[in-house]
């Protein structure tokens, strides 16, 4: 029978590399994202394409449920959906703490919750993707660090909460070259050639790397990582950058 995956964020960087992965891998994907665009070349087969304008809406999950109904249950529910607000801290306002917790970590929750049964029903998993800031962080990125470190900690909290009835882990990429972080160095060869260098193994991650690191984690072969975070960092975590 084939798998469904549920993606959130579907038109972005990661998201885009997750729908294609897990397409090639012959599961049914629904692709939401509040973003309306034309551009769906990337969306091929079964997959679909919802204006999110708040995450939790229950007609959302009506919608999810209706295409679900085809399905056995719902084999793995991909939270990438995020926004980024970069800012210093005397600029932080409180819609811009609202909008980071609705998005990042407050809907992933809410739609594990309301699609439990259906996860249920699969034996499924959810798969957070949140990020190296939520361990190592830098300045003006308080309102995504703190979301992605609650997400984190959302994780290991639904994993025990859980248990074997449905897996929960998380992925936590560094630096991925998704075209709005490519776009954020063009024309600067140098300061994008001092991020690559930064991680040990000389380059930034490939949004496949993510997508293919979830399919995994989603796999029979993970059935006993629960509660992970599995780091996507090409070994700048275990760096210091004191100079040498």
């Amino acid at each position: 029978m084939q798998k469904t995956a549920l993606i959130t964020g579907a038109l972005g960087g990661i998201g885009r590399a997750l729908c294609a992965v897990f397409q090639a891998a012959n599961y049914r994907v629904i692709g939401l994202d509040k973003v309306k665009s034309d551009d769906r070349d990337h969306l091929e087969g079964d997959l679909r394409q919802m204006c999110l304008s708040q995450s939790y809406r229950s007609e959302v999950i009506e919608q999810i449920r209706g295409f679900l109904k085809q399905s056995h249950g719902l084999d793995v529910l991909i939270n990438n959906a995020a926004v980024q607000i970069v800012k210093p801290m005397d600029e932080i306002t409180l819609e811009d703490w609202y909008r980071t917790l609705d998005i990042n970590l407050i809907a992933p929750f809410l739609l594990a919750q309301e699609l439990l049964p259906e996860l249920q029903a699969a034996s499924g998993s959810v798969i957070n993707i949140a990020s190296i800031h939520a361990t190592l962080t830098k300045p003006g990125f308080i309102c995504y660090a703190t979301s992605k470190a609650a997400l984190v900690g959302l994780t290991k909290s639904m994993a025990v909460e859980l248990g074997a009835k449905v897996r929960v882990n998380a992925i936590c990429p560094a630096a991925v070259g998704t075209p709005m972080l490519l776009a954020g160095f063009e024309e600067k060869e140098g300061l994008f050639k001092e991020l690559s260098d930064m991680h040990p193994v000389g380059r930034i991650a490939e949004p496949e790397e993510v997508a293919k690191a979830a399919l995994f984690l989603a796999s029979k072969e993970a059935r006993f990582i629960n509660g992970a975070s599995l780091e996507i960092d090409g070994g700048i975590s275990s760096r210091l950058h004191d100079p040498v």
